[in-house]
Parts: C-alpha cells; sequence; structure tokens
C-alpha cells in the first residue's frame, strides 16, 4: 500500500504459541504485514512469519506496561492512515479477554478499516492436551469462561449452570480467592481442576488437583489457564506415560509456594 491509500488494521489470533496451530490466514497476514504490533506473549516462532515487517512488541505482563493501551490504539491509526497494512497480534483469540473491544472502537472512531481473524483460544488447547472435552452431555451441558482480572466495577457472578465447565483465563499465582468464590457456588470438594502453562507449547506444563487442593497449588510460568469441572475427572487416568512426565501432580508437599512470573 501507499500513503494515498488507506491502509487497514487486522486483529490477528496468533493462538497458543505453537506455530502449527496458526491459522493460514494468519500467517499469511505476517508475511504481508508492514508492521506488527504484538503481545508480549507471543513467541518468536510466530513472529518469524513476518520477514518484512517492522516488529513491535506493545505488550503488558505481570502488571508491567511497556506502552499504554491509547498509545497502541494511536500506533495503529497512524500506521494505517500512511497506507500501511497492520496486523495487531494477539495470543490466542483477538475476542478473548484481549481488549479488542477497546481497540476495535478506536479504530471504527478514526474511521480506520478493520477485519477480525479469529484465533485459537487458550481454553481449547488446554483442553486438547488433556485429551479431554469441555463439555460432555453426560457431565457438562455449558462453559463458563471468565477473567482473574475482573472489570474494575463488575462482580464476578456465580456460573449459572452448576454442571458448566469452568475456565479461568490468567488466574494468577494466588488460587485462594477463586478456589473460595467456586466453594461458594457449592461446588464439591473434589471437583477435578486442572492448572495449563504454556498450553500448547514445547514447555507446556498441567497440574492436577482437585478444589478441596487449589489453593496449596504453587505458581507455574505464564501464560496459564484453570480448568474445573466434572468433564475433567478422567484427565489423569487417561494420560500416557510419556506426558506423566511433565504432570506436576497436587505438590501438597511444598511447603511454600516458589517465586513465579504472575500469570
Amino acid at each position: 500500500m501507499t500513503a494515498s491509500q488507506p491502509g487497514a488494521v487486522y486483529l490477528v489470533g496468533a493462538g497458543p504459541g505453537d506455530p502449527e496451530l496458526l491459522t493460514l490466514k494468519a500467517a499469511r497476514l505476517l508475511e504481508t504485514a508492514d508492521v506488527v504490533l504484538h503481545d508480549d506473549l507471543v513467541p518468536a516462532a510466530i513472529l518469524t512469519h513476518a520477514e518484512r515487517a517492522l516488529i513491535i512488541n506493545v505488550g503488558k505482563r505481570c502488571g508491567r506496561k511497556n506502552i499504554s493501551q491509547e498509545q497502541i490504539n494511536a500506533m495503529m491509526i497512524d500506521y494505517a492512515r500512511g497506507g500501511l497494512s497492520v496486523v495487531r497480534l494477539k495470543s490466542g483469540d483477538p475476542l478473548v479477554f484481549g481488549r479488542a473491544g477497546e481497540e476495535m472502537d478506536a479504530l471504527r472512531a478514526a474511521g480506520i478499516p478493520f477485519e477480525v481473524v479469529p484465533g485459537i483460544t487458550a481454553a481449547f488447547a488446554a483442553a486438547a492436551a488433556l485429551r479431554r472435552p469441555l463439555t460432555d452431555r453426560r457431565s457438562a451441558s455449558s462453559i463458563s469462561f471468565s477473567s482473574g482480572h475482573h472489570a474494575p466495577e463488575s462482580s464476578h457472578q456465580p456460573a449459572s449452570h452448576s454442571g458448566a465447565t469452568r475456565v479461568v483465563y490468567m488466574p494468577g499465582r494466588d488460587l485462594t480467592a477463586i478456589a473460595a468464590q467456586l466453594r461458594s457456588e457449592g461446588l464439591a470438594a473434589d471437583l477435578p481442576c486442572v492448572i495449563v502453562s504454556r498450553a500448547g507449547q514445547p514447555q507446556q506444563q498441567i497440574v492436577q488437583t482437585t478444589l478441596a487442593q487449589l489453593e496449596r497449588v504453587p505458581a507455574v510460568p505464564a501464560p496459564a489457564i484453570l480448568l474445573a469441572g466434572e468433564a475433567l475427572r478422567d484427565t489423569l487416568r487417561e494420560t500416557e506415560p510419556s506426558e506423566l512426565d511433565r504432570i506436576l501432580g497436587y505438590a501438597l508437599a511444598a511447603e511454600h509456594k516458589p517465586d513465579s512470573l504472575e500469570l
């Protein structure tokens, strides 16, 4: 594109981090992009698709912000007004806890054309790693998605169905509050809970426990996701021996939680 032609912004999902799980459309847009503004959690293996682009890390991680959301919005708009093809690359799916709503509002207000390209969200990558369904007509007829970081003036409401599989993004390294919330919903102490760190990546870690022991699980590297529900009950029993090597188990012998990145 040239400066005489309006550019465009593509809000692209990078998936869970495995380059083989990147969609064909996402890979093509990265290959032809002029500018890539990416989240901190997007791995280098994904960014190799953008060989010709100016690559800028605009990530916010562990409470540390390299750049504000307003600045990210301004960068997208300015580069697109210069006639450039801009990929706003987000880990997982751009529409799931990715501030895409704020960015789309800014692009609409500025009259910048944009397109959303979905990606595989962490919940699906985690379930695939466990080889367990998130829904099962015998035990889980719905899914509840929530974030460990709530909107400023919203209250976290319990899931509407006791049989729902709970999925908590960014649960944080201290699971005490989440465990208390789940117990307040009347869920059983032996409810299966699984924390998956870096789902779908070579460094993936899986911790299986129960609601009764959830708050005693040590912190794992970010990004992490928590799954809880009856559909996960047979996860450990059905795991292959080769995969058991990377399952951390209950870690009940731990005297304290080790130092770790905030999830």
